[in-house]
Formats: structure tokens, C-alpha cells, sequence
């Protein structure tokens, strides 16, 4: 059986990166897979939250999944702190991972800053929590963007070295399932940089709840520059668009690579379809698709929203299914560990 693991940290403002580049996978993903999806509010803890807001959020991503077409019949849906299996087997990690593999971390560095001894010891170990969340379900495959290859890679070693240290095959070594390029979505006023839930100006994001003037104003005024759209000779042998030229024009092929993730379109088919035009006919084309896209969703986000005990409903159903499949796998690493239960 193939089984996959993903979640979505509750931190607010939703955004077109966390729809292209996760949730419109999830979607897709639960016909071919055992799906688990999880809104991993333990994960943000790992930097201050408000209590109230986190509640809040949490429901947000939850309808999030709903409004976007992940079914609970199918899929279980639920919030991570629901099932205690997943904060016991991460301390069971904590004690396999090695420190200096929690060291190599990169996005501990990127998220603690010039301020590392005032983050929270959770952020540090954060990847073992990680490691739980998938392991506790014995997943086989995680869908990943490039910026979760390295906790996926911690994972696959604490599995192992779990299996190795108490010679049993507790674990599967799970599997990456690589979400292409639609999953780096950058900002709309800066092609450089990912877009981002936490930019102080609402302007760098399409948020899953803007309506359609909103979103419309926005692709008005995101970033371009003075050329016209290419067409696909810039593209490599394999079809692919070559870094070199990104890095050339990445606010025109930020409003590209959206396009194309919207309309399911390869490179090759978007800029043959562009090629030579201005950006303005071209960002009249990306507000009609993205608002199309994206408006119905927006619409049953607050839908769902309005019915928090329905939302509830969900999660508390949700983390019944997800606690028995956990909890019998984490009572098979006590026991391997030596733990006396019963």
C-alpha cells in the first residue's frame, strides 16, 4: 500500500505558493495514494503564536483543503496536536537523530537568523517532530518541494538508523515524491525572493481568500520589466527553463510559471502562446485564468469559515482515523525500544 504524509504549518494569510506548490497536490494526489493530510499546529509553535489566532488558523487551512477539493471521506484530514503519537515518537527521535545532523539544517539557520540562542529549543528540533509525523504513519512516499528535500532526507536517516540501532524493520524509508517547478512561486513585487505569508505588504501575495478585484489589482501592479514575453527557444533540451535565464527576467517568469501552474500547461506550451506580447494583454490573460481558478475557492473558504463546528467536526473525526494507525506504530517502537507497556 502506498501511503503519503504532508501537512501545512497554521500561520494565516494562505497564499498562491501554499496552493500551487501544496494543496492543489494534495487534491490531485488522494486518488493515487492513502492520503493523510494534517494541519501541523505543534510545527508552529516552534515560534511564538497567539492562542486565539492559531485556533483560527488552524480552521483556515483545514478549509483551505476542503474548498479546494481534498474529500475527508477519502483523505483524513486533521491537526497534529489531535494525536499525541506524533510529540512521544519525536521525542523517541530526538534520542536516535544525531546533533550533528540537526546542524546541517538549513532552515533552522534561515528561520533563527543573527538570533539563534533566543529561538526556541522546538525549532531546533523541528525535523525530529518532522520525522514522527511521517514515520508515525509509516508513509512511503511525501510530497516535497525543494525547500523540504533536506527534512525528508533527516527522516529517511532516522528510519534507518532506528531499524539499525534496535535491529528491527520498524520503519519504511519513505520515498520523495518531487513537486515540480509550479512549486516556487515567487513574490509579485520581487521575482527573487518566495512569496511569503509573512511579507509585511499584502501587495507581494495572492491570498487564497482575495476576491476577485483584489486579485485583479494585484497582477496589475506586480513587478515586470521592459521586454517583451519570450518564446521557447530560451527553454533547454529538455524543455525545462535553464536557471541562467530566471535569473535574467524573474519577475516575467515569476507571472509565467503561475500561468502555466494555473492553466496546467508545460513551458513549452505558455510561451509558444505568448511569445512577443506585451505584459499587459498577458497579465489581462493570467487575472481572467488566476480569478477563475482561485475565486471559487476563495468563496468556500468563507463558506466553510462561517461553520466552525463543522470544520471541527472534521478535525475531530479526522484525528480518530489518524490515532489508529499511530498509535499501534508507536507502541511498536516502544516495545522495540524496551519500554514497558501495559
Amino acid at each position: 500500500m502506498k501511503r503519503i504524509f504532508s501537512g501545512v504549518q497554521p500561520t494565516g494569510n494562505l497564499h498562491l505558493g501554499n496552493y500551487l506548490g501544496a494543496i492543489r497536490n494534495f487534491v490531485a494526489l488522494q486518488h493515487d495514494y492513502d492520503s493523510i493530510y494534517c494541519v501541523v499546529d505543534l510545527h508552529a509553535i516552534t515560534v511564538w503564536q497567539d492562542p486565539a489566532e492559531l485556533a483560527a488558523h488552524t480552521r483556515q487551512v483545514t478549509a483551505a483543503y476542503l474548498a479546494a477539493g481534498v474529500d475527508p471521506e477519502r483523505c483524513i484530514i486533521f491537526n497534529q496536536s489531535r494525536v499525541t503519537a506524533h510529540s512521544e515518537l519525536a521525542w523517541i527521535f530526538n534520542c536516535v537523530a544525531r546533533i550533528g545532523w540537526l546542524n546541517r539544517m538549513t532552515q533552522f539557520k534561515e528561520k533563527a537568523g543573527k538570533h539563534k540562542e533566543n529561538a526556541s529549543a522546538g525549532l531546533y528540533v523541528y525535523p525530529a517532530l518532522m520525522a514522527a509525523d511521517i514515520l508515525a504513519y509509516k508513509a512511503t512516499h511525501v510530497p516535497v518541494g525543494e525547500d523540504q528535500k533536506q527534512h525528508l532526507e533527516f527522516a529517511r536517516n532516522v528510519a534507518q538508523k532506528f531499524n539499525h540501532d534496535y535491529g528491527r524493520e520498524v520503519f519504511p524509508v519513505p520515498d520523495p515524491i518531487i513537486m515540480g517547478s509550479a512549486a516556487r512561486v515567487m513574490s509579485l513585487r520581487d521575482g527573487t525572493k518566495k512569496m511569503s505569508k509573512s511579507e509585511p505588504s499584502d501587495m507581494t501575495r495572492i491570498n487564497m481568500t482575495d476576491d476577485a478585484d483584489t486579485i485583479a489589482n494585484k497582477l496589475k501592479r506586480a513587478t515586470t520589466d521592459t521586454g517583451t514575453l519570450p518564446g521557447p527557444d530560451v527553454l533547454d533540451e529538455s524543455g525545462e527553463l535553464p536557471e541562467t535565464a530566471r535569473k535574467e527576467r524573474p519577475e516575467c517568469y515569476n507571472l509565467l510559471s503561475i500561468y502555466a501552474a494555473l492553466a496546467d500547461l508545460s513551458w513549452r506550451e505558455v510561451l509558444t502562446q505568448f511569445e512577443g506580447q506585451g505584459f499587459a494583454a498577458f497579465k489581462g490573460a493570467l487575472t481572467e485564468l488566476a480569478v477563475e481558478k482561485l475565486g471559487p475557492i476563495g468563496s468556500e473558504m468563507q463558506r466553510l469559515t462561517n461553520d466552525p463546528a463543522e470544520i471541527d467536526r472534521i478535525l475531530k473525526r479526522g484525528g480518530e482515523r489518524a490515532a489508529e494507525i499511530a498509535n499501534p506504530v508507536l507502541n511498536e517502537a516502544m516495545d522495540a525500544v524496551g519500554f514497558l507497556r501495559g
